[in-house]
């Protein structure tokens, strides 16, 4: 699909799209139409125009801005659930029956227009996910059978299908670069600020925009299992899933508003006994209903806990759920597996050591080893064979291979026999290979694996393997280590040696190695034994288990396995490791802005609820102040939706 271009868009036009979106929303409509409806009848009350003309206009304010909450309250009682929207109603209703219809349509605009900035505010929420599927192209260019192009919708892309990107178009699925070179803007996934090289092997996503070059791209995932779609069904699935706060929150708020009720009841009633006249008592309790309600309260949590699940989620950390943000912000110490998380997770030829006496160069000795390891399987040999690519190597012809597990491999070239493997297994205890002994020994304490290479049976030279720690391992160590006060842990099934130089570079002191899947959970446990609670990396099969037992648990996502995902809290799409420090602070802001609403909430009813008691507090005030709240813990929570809030987090 080719891109079209817009011409610019106008302050304007953005209001005016602004405003669209709002009236979308039938809270909006409501509420506006209570406002004109109290804005034409209030100065006709105030010009003494006869009754008949501003009554059913204050009659239909009262309609438009109060049937909607009406009967959901009515809906909830059927449920024998007290709804603190039934009762601003009531408390209405009340002040209209005691001739105050002027304060009794204020309160019901008021408060429908409070209920209108709230669905506002949870709607830009809601936009900013369905956003992201809008990321998503509707069609794309299959090659067919016979290579020829055909237009399929993007939904219809299966695993193994080829398509080809040209300039200005979206990528229809995930997949990786087959032919072809370009700069893909990834911003949408990975918020990366400029368009990244890609060309044949590099993965691209679904939804990235394809800036120059022709990319053909074989399709990895089917639609609904691409990273863009997974970051929104785990966003929608945070959505409908409730943090601990909130939980409590809910039981509680039944209790109080049964209270609240009691307490407004009583306070009418027992002023009558005594005496007091009608019309003040009565609006002194509805007045106390209205500025006790817990409105702000029930708010105050689930607005800033979704804003991070969504802002997180457009820069690649899916976050499942409400629970699994407050665990990450509550961790304070963090233990990380190395393979695949700290490092690449794939094995690159690191050191070229000819022996003195072979009579041959580095080029030389890689290129008879290559030979030898062409047509092995083995991770070890796809990085011989990866590196002599690289340097351009001819291979000389090879006969006569054969591999052994746990040995090598052998094979016959240019007429001689070249075996290459393990220094341990191929050297045995042969004396006169000392030197070859002491090399592989010098590469193995820097934490490569050694591959000795002999040429008719005589030591030739040794390679080094070794797999590279990430570019930002180190900063992401350092950070994770300041936000937690703690030193991060190193868990491995690595040997030690290879465990310690990997921790050296990233900074971590703290290393355990040699150990098996039991035994990193049995680490992770020893922590939270001691008081901690402990933030689990990992990627592989045998991290699930320590990625479930942590109290939070992040897998890297672009190699990570299917179990350690599904065991995870939170995952890593772009496999950036330092996106980690960066959702462990936003999680922590969402709870400082949860713990900023409670007591703004609780201040604003303590204060109000006090005045009313002890004072005479005003209807319209107390409803400005109780609605005010409400909306200003709404939007205090809202805050942390914005880009800005990911890159203070990414750069603190």
């Amino acid at each position: 699909m080719t891109a079209v271009l817009s011409p610019p868009v106008s302050d304007t036009g953005r209001a005016s799209g602004r405003i669209a979106r709002m009236l979308a929303l039938p809270e909006v409509r409501w509420a506006a139409a209570a406002l004109v409806l109290f804005a034409a009848a209030l100065p006709l009350e105030l010009l003494e125009a006869p009754a008949w003309l501003w009554g059913p206009l204050y009659a239909l304010t009262y309609v438009a801005g109060g049937w909607e909450p009406a009967l959901e309250g009515l809906r909830a009682l059927r449920e024998k659930r007290l709804d603190v929207d039934l009762l601003m109603v009531a408390a209405a209703l009340g002040a209209a029956g005691i001739g105050q219809v002027l304060d009794g349509a204020l309160l019901i605009v008021i408060f429908a227009t409070s209920g209108a900035l709230e669905a506002v505010a949870t709607a830009r929420t809601a936009d900013s996910v369905r956003g992201l599927l809008d990321l998503t192209p509707h069609r794309a260019s299959r090659v067919a059978a016979d290579g020829s192009e055909e237009t399929v919708p993007a939904a219809d892309l299966r695993p193994g299908d080829m398509i080809v990107v040209r300039p200005g178009e979206r990528v229809g699925g995930d997949g990786h670069v087959v032919e072809g070179a370009g700069e893909v803007d990834q911003a949408s996934i990975t918020g990366e600020p400029l368009p990244k090289a890609k060309q044949a092997g590099d993965d691209v996503f679904a939804g990235t925009v394809n800036g120059t070059g022709v990319l053909r791209v074989a399709v990895e995932r089917d639609p609904g299992d691409s990273v863009i779609a997974r970051i929104v069904a785990m966003v929608e699935e945070a959505a409908r899933t409730k943090a601990g706060t909130q939980l409590f929150i809910e039981k509680v708020e039944q209790r109080y508003s049964v209270g609240m009720v009691a307490a407004t009841l009583t306070l009418f009633a027992v002023p009558l006994l005594w005496g007091a006249a009608l019309e003040p008592t009565l609006l002194r309790a509805m007045t106390f209903m209205i500025v006790a309600s817990p409105c702000a309260l029930v708010l105050a949590t689930m607005p800033p806990m979704l804003a991070a699940i969504a802002n997180s989620g457009r820069h690649g950390v899916l976050i499942k759920s409400a629970r699994a943000l407050e665990r990450l912000a509550r961790c304070d110490r963090v233990a990380l597996d190395k393979t695949g998380t700290l490092t690449e997770g794939a094995p690159r030829l690191a050191d070229v050591r000819p022996l003195p006496g072979s009579g041959l160069r580095d080029d030389d000795l890689l290129a008879v080893a290559v030979a030898a390891e062409h047509a092995s399987e083995h991770p070890l040999a796809s990085a011989v064979v990866d590196a002599a690519r690289a340097r351009g190597l001819a291979l000389p012809p090879a006969a006569d291979f054969t591999s052994a597990p746990g040995l090598g491999v052998a094979a016959t070239v240019d007429g001689r026999r070249v075996e290459a493997g393990s220094p341990a297994r191929l050297l045995g205890d042969d004396p006169d290979a000392a030197e070859a002994a002491a090399e592989a020994e010098r590469l193995e304490e820097r934490g490569r694996t050694a591959v000795l290479v002999v040429v008719d049976g005589a030591p030739a030279g040794v390679l080094g393997i070794a797999d590279r720690l990430r570019p930002e391992a180190a900063a992401a160590v350092a950070r994770l280590g300041a936000l937690t006060g703690a030193p991060p842990i190193l868990l491995t099934g690595d040997n030690p040696r290879a465990a310690e130089h990997t921790a050296a570079e990233a900074g971590i002191t703290d290393v355990r190695a040699g150990l098996l899947p039991e035994d990193k959970v049995a680490a992770v446990r020893a922590a939270e034994e001691n008081g901690h609670r402990v933030l689990m990396v990992g990627d592989g099969v045998n991290d699930a288990p320590a990625l479930a037992a942590a109290t939070s648990g992040t897998a890297m996502g672009g190699a990570g396995s299917d179990l350690a995902l599904e065991s995870a809290d939170t995952v890593v799409v772009r496999d950036d490791l330092g996106a980690v420090p960066a959702a462990v602070l936003l999680a922590r802001r969402a709870r400082t802005l949860v713990v900023q609403n409670l007591v703004i909430a609780s201040v604003f009813i303590a204060g109000l609820v006090a005045w009313d008691l002890f004072g005479t507090l005003p209807l319209p005030l107390a409803v400005a102040g109780h609605e005010g709240s409400t909306v200003l813990v709404a939007l205090n929570g809202l805050r942390l939706l914005s880009g800005r809030a990911w890159r203070r987090a990414a750069r603190a």
